[in-house]
């Protein structure tokens, strides 16, 4: 897996999970939209944390930063 969820987008992608999973599991809401925002929750914070999207892959979308270590 190389990365392709990088910069400013994997915090947010960590903290919307985290927001999302606090939803679900204090707001109160029907079976149906706790398991949604439990499940969304979890999918945003393991994408941010391991800086891979699958959905990313598949749309051709990376917004990781080259390495600047690179030798020419």
């Amino acid at each position: 897996m190389t990365c392709n969820v990088g910069g400013i987008e994997r915090p947010i992608r960590i903290g919307a999970g985290l927001l999302a999973i606090m939803i679900g599991l204090f707001a109160g809401f029907s079976t149906a939209i706790t398991g949604t925002a439990l499940a969304v929750g979890v999918i945003l914070l393991l994408t941010g944390a391991v800086g891979f999207c699958p959905l990313f892959t598949v749309l051709g979308i990376n917004t990781c930063t080259p390495p600047s270590n690179l030798k020419k």
